[in-house]
């Protein structure tokens, strides 16, 4: 594995204390401090995670960043609860929806993100030959991974009653489930369509594809 450039290094600090810092601004005084807790308990878990293995496992610029989006998404919905966050409120009188849509952009980057983790194991641990298979094997992984999310949710529903409300986000959505994951499979598709020859050509500077 060719060594890290200093100036990448640094990038990666600065991310992690910024990542840190908007971790601790939005669980200064959430709106519901349960509802935080769930919602940026993956950035709880990664963030540490990150910094234990990016010696010797180190992951592309693209997916680092990729990951820093995703937590500050986390961490804005999770602040205000997704049904409630002012961006998303702007959005919807702006497309003149029916309902605030911030919830549908962290389902979008649910896949998006994760579609980039899968393809970055996928290639590097050599388990898949063949671009269509590869593409096909990382949306199940990112469907895998949404409808896994949608059991925590239906979980939370269970044990908390009308406590998981502000978790569920559902807005009286029947079909709030199902477009979720519809959401997940854009992000994951979005992903590999945009940005796989990028994804490439990085971690061929990794040394590992």
């Amino acid at each position: 594995m060719p060594p890290q450039p200093a100036a990448h290094t640094r990038w990666l600090v600065a991310a992690g204390f910024a990542t840190l810092a908007m971790l601790v601004a939005s669980g200064w005084r959430p709106y519901d401090r349960l509802t935080w807790l769930m919602e940026v308990l993956p950035v709880i878990i990664v963030l540490p995670l990150l910094a234990l293995t990016h010696r010797r496992y180190p992951l592309t610029p693209l997916l680092y960043g990729g990951i820093f989006v995703h937590a500050a998404v986390l961490m804005l919905g999770g602040a205000y609860t997704y049904a409630r966050v002012p961006l998303g409120f702007e959005l919807q009188e702006l497309l003149g929806l029916a309902r605030n849509p911030y919830d549908k952009i962290g389902h979008f980057m649910q896949g998006f993100v994760p579609a980039l983790a899968a393809r970055e194991v996928l290639l590097r641990g050599q388990f898949v030959r063949g671009r269509r298979m590869l593409a096909f094997l990382v949306v199940c992984v990112v469907l895998a991974m949404s409808a896994t999310y949608e059991l925590i949710e239906w979980a939370a529903a269970l044990a908390l009653g009308q406590g998981a409300d502000e978790f569920l986000g559902t807005q009286g959505d029947p079909w709030d489930t199902q477009s979720d994951m519809f959401f997940a499979l854009i992000g994951a598709v979005a992903a590999l369509l945009a940005l796989s020859r990028l994804h490439d050509r990085q971690l061929r500077a990794l040394g590992v594809a």
